[in-house]
């Protein structure tokens, strides 16, 4: 088990992953923020009716709950690529477009209590395999969406893109709801 995971070096990942690195490295504690996540999206999102979740600061965003949903869905992305190499597996894994999954998904249709739910139980999967990996398998590499990438580099994107939509739903969704 590791006690720690340094901050990956810019050769560990794609360039238009650096705002999700960052932004994981600059929490204080890494491990404890895969945890704290959680409460931080229940703080935000709790309070909120499933007509509140609805809402779109624009008529071409995503409501609150297809932010949601699409967190929901990169956890799933980001820790498939992370089991697959840090597993040593060499296979290039694909990209995916993100609007096309969050448009087929119907995330409006879902209870936001359930997107949420649907966040805790796959971070908390997730967290508890990150935990056991060993150092080897954290300094693994691979190919995602044409790019090479660390499993340590996806552990952070894991947090720093959590990070990036809170932001986001702070900054110009809950002001509004």
């Amino acid at each position: 088990m590791l006690n720690e995971i340094f901050p990956p070096a810019i050769d560990e990942y794609a360039s238009f992953y650096a705002d999700y690195v960052q932004r994981a490295g600059r929490r204080p504690d890494f491990y404890l923020a895969l945890s704290d996540q959680i409460e931080e999206i229940h703080a935000a999102l709790d309070p909120l009716s499933d007509a509140q979740a609805r809402f779109k600061p624009a008529p071409e965003e995503w409501s609150i709950k297809e932010v949601m949903g699409h967190i929901n869905d990169v956890e799933r992305v980001f820790s498939y690529r992370l089991l697959c190499i840090s597993r040593g597996d060499a296979t290039p894994l694909p990209g995916f477009e993100q609007e096309d999954y969050v448009r087929a998904a119907g995330f409006d249709r879902y209870a936001l209590s359930e997107l949420i739910r649907e966040f805790e139980l796959l971070r908390q999967a997730n967290r508890i395999a990150i935990q056991h990996m060993s150092e080897e398998a954290v300094e693994r590499r691979g190919t995602a969406s044409g790019f090479a990438v660390s499993a340590r580099a996806l552990i952070y994107m894991i947090v720093g893109h959590v990070d990036h939509h809170m932001a986001s739903l702070h900054e110009k969704y809950l002001p509004n709801t």
